[in-house]
């Protein structure tokens, strides 16, 4: 076994590999941007190298900088986690040649299954059905837009060295095809160093099914059954789960048998992944296979009882799986969603910045840990005060859940999510929880449209229906309530000044373009600051009883004798005094006050924000790659007026009206803040 392994990767991923080689005893190398320096993965690790600059092509996907640290370090190994070199055939054959072993697949078995247009030849050559497509490297937009014609609309333009939603777009058309390809060419150089796309039939209504192999090197292949990824956003998995709702035993066993006879094909060896495009009648095709680690592996990690990063470090240093087909368990369900640094209302815009407050659920599984399950596990490479960098991808955390069954999994899910509290940026937390009170979604009824379908039209606050909406209100009532009691009880207070609690109050529910909602509320006295109190709200009755501290963001306790978990704190972006409260994704600002003084407040006068419609701004904070206009010249609505790449990815934006560009304000290769002005139209 390995004294000493190198972690080729950064974020989660890294520090999900120390926790396992911290288990086996193993030392470990961290290596790292400039970016990068204050990083939980290079805290964690007994060791770390600074790669270089920012830019992944400067730091992590240097190959010789990489080589070097394990030289200088004296690691025998390297895991390379996902993305970055993970499925670099020439990366893997270098670590063989300077004598390091690598913590994956063999180079031949990357060149032929890692590679897109090769693994989809090799599957057709092994009479794999496979998607009609054009898999040969294409030179140009205008033979794109040709093949897309021939095979059919729709289609999906893909990078060869592609993965993780990155180099990929579904065009409907030839204008789409024409971008799409130029856009997929350009992401796939930054993100992979390899610029080659192919293009393949689109099919409607499919579902996202792959299955998790783990192979030795001596001939022994098992598959860890199937992961159900079918809840994507613009192809980038949003839900993973395991076992799939939908496939029946016998095509789980047909689909697993199908990956291990591909796999044993290319003599494959280290945990693996092969994806299958499943149809509605549970006819499947080979779409691609994975040759590392995925995002998702914990869900399999749940359900099996495998630590698969142990798994891949075992076979690596030449052992034996200890398992046969026959050992494979599948025990309860589990659940993961991605918390990425994104704005859900903003069309789902990366989101960089500080986390001001990163509190996650409390955790009762861990990395690395496969003997303590069904419970809850937060997968994470940042803490509280860390910056969320515009370099890389949008992660914050995978959380995870592991029930009895799928009903058990979606309310443990539903419950973690409502007591993970990130501030200072944005994520997608509120989206994931629309996502799982979706009846669709409970029902298992989906496919990967699912996401564009319902919320095509990006994702709104009044897209997260709450089942009480007066429960929101009541628990607004009832801190301010408790934050009145505790003002009341402070001594030396002036005879006639003294805070009175009072039993009646007005909510205001602050809505858009100062549309307000007023509530009524009685909250019976409870005499003390900790207790339970009576809230009557539309002749409706909410008993809420908490421990938790009025400072606390995350609200535990019971209403009506039933657990809830929430989160309040005071001061919102619309006003300072209200009261955020957010529960089960969805999320009001309130004023509470008395009815007297919200008279009063309904007598001031909204003040309407500015018109900023001549404006094009930058939507996120990255780089502007491109400025597509100049001043004097007539643009129409849809045409491309700048480009703007952040967390390595491509981001066009498009004139929204008609008009005469009348100057440019920001320059190409300029770093931008949010909101920050590029054109100004006349």
């Amino acid at each position: 076994m390995f004294k000493k392994i190198l972690i080729a990767n950064r974020g989660e991923i890294a520090c999900r590999v120390i926790a396992t080689a911290r288990k086996m005893g193993i030392a470990t190398v961290a290596v790292y941007s400039e970016a990068d320096k204050e990083a939980l993965h290079v805290q964690l690790a007994d060791e770390a190298v600074l790669l270089g600059p920012a830019p992944s092509r400067e730091s992590y996907l240097v190959a010789d900088k990489i080589i070097a640290a394990a030289k200088q370090t004296g690691a025998e190994a390297i895991h390379p986690g996902y993305g970055f070199l993970s499925e670099n055939e020439a990366f893997a054959e270098r670590c063989e040649k300077e004598g390091i072993a690598f913590i994956g697949p063999k180079a031949h078995s990357i060149a032929a299954m890692g590679d897109k247009i090769a693994s989809k030849k090799l599957a057709n050559e092994a009479n794999v059905n496979t998607i009609p497509g054009y898999n040969d490297a294409i030179e140009t937009p205008e033979k794109a837009v040709e093949i897309a014609k021939g095979i059919g609309y729709p289609v999906m333009i893909k990078a060869s060295a592609g993965g993780g939603g990155k180099g990929l777009r579904v065009a409907f058309n030839d204008k789409e095809a024409f971008e799409g390809f130029t856009s997929c060419r350009n992401e796939a150089r930054n993100s992979f160093g390899d610029d080659r796309v192919f293009i393949e039939k689109y099919v409607l209504e499919p579902r996202h099914i792959e299955i998790q192999i783990l192979g030795d090197s001596h001939g022994n292949i098992v598959y860890l059954n199937e992961r159900e990824c079918s809840i994507q956003r613009r192809h980038q998995k949003v839900i993973e789960e395991a076992p799939s709702p939908f496939i029946s035993d016998a095509t789980r066993k047909a689909m697993g048998e199908q990956a291990v006879a591909l796999a044993k094909a290319v003599k494959y060896q280290s945990a693996g992944t092969v994806e299958f495009v499943v149809g509605k009648d549970q006819d499947f095709y080979f779409l691609e296979m994975n040759t590392r680690l995925q995002v998702e592996h914990p869900v399999t990690e749940c359900i099996t009882g495998l630590d698969l990063v142990e798994q891949m470090i075992r076979v690596a240093a030449g052992e034996k799986l200890a398992i046969s087909q026959a050992d494979v368990k599948r025990d309860g369900w589990a659940i993961e969603c991605r918390i990425n640094a994104e704005d859900p209302f903003r069309n789902f815009l990366p989101s960089t910045g500080r986390l001001v407050r990163c509190q996650t659920p409390e955790q009762t599984m861990f990395q690395g840990n496969t003997t303590a399950l069904q419970g809850v596990r937060v997968d994470t490479g940042v803490t509280e005060g860390g910056e969320i960098p515009m370099f890389y991808d949008s992660m914050i955390a995978k959380l995870i859940v592991h029930g009895k069954d799928r009903n058990e999994a979606i309310a443990k899910m539903r419950e973690a999510l409502n007591g993970f509290v990130i501030r200072g940026i944005s994520s997608n937390i509120p989206f994931q929880a629309a996502l799982l009170a979706h009846p669709q979604f409970v029902s298992g009824q989906f496919n990967t449209g699912f996401i564009a379908e319902h919320y095509g039209k990006g994702f709104r606050a009044e897209d997260v229906p709450h089942q009480d909406p007066d429960f929101l209100v009541a628990l607004a009532a009832y801190v301010r309530r408790k934050s009145r009691e505790r003002a009341a009880s402070l001594s030396g207070q002036l005879p006639g000044y003294d805070v009175k609690v009072g039993q009646h109050y007005t909510v205001i529910t602050l809505g858009m373009q100062g549309r307000n909602t007023h509530t009524q509320v009685r909250v019976d006295d409870t005499g003390h600051t900790h207790g339970p109190a009576m809230i009557q709200i539309n002749g409706k009755n909410f008993a809420i009883d908490s421990r938790s501290r009025l400072n606390d963001i995350c609200i535990r306790g019971t209403v009506n004798g039933q657990p809830f978990v929430a989160q309040v704190e005071r001061g919102t972006h619309k006003n300072p005094l209200a009261l955020q409260v957010q529960h089960n994704g969805t999320r009001i600002d309130a004023l509470v006050m008395s009815p007297r003084m919200a008279q009063l407040h309904q007598l001031m006068p909204f003040k309407a924000p500015p018109d900023m419609s001549k404006f094009v701004l930058s939507p996120m904070p990255g780089l502007l790659v491109d400025v597509a206009v100049q001043p004097g010249q007539k643009v129409q609505a849809g045409e491309r007026v700048a480009v703007i790449e952040a967390m390595k990815m491509e981001n066009i934006l498009f004139a929204t009206q008609d008009g005469v560009v009348r100057r440019v304000v920001a320059s190409k290769g300029e770093s931008l803040s949010v909101d920050q002005m590029i054109v100004e139209f006349e």
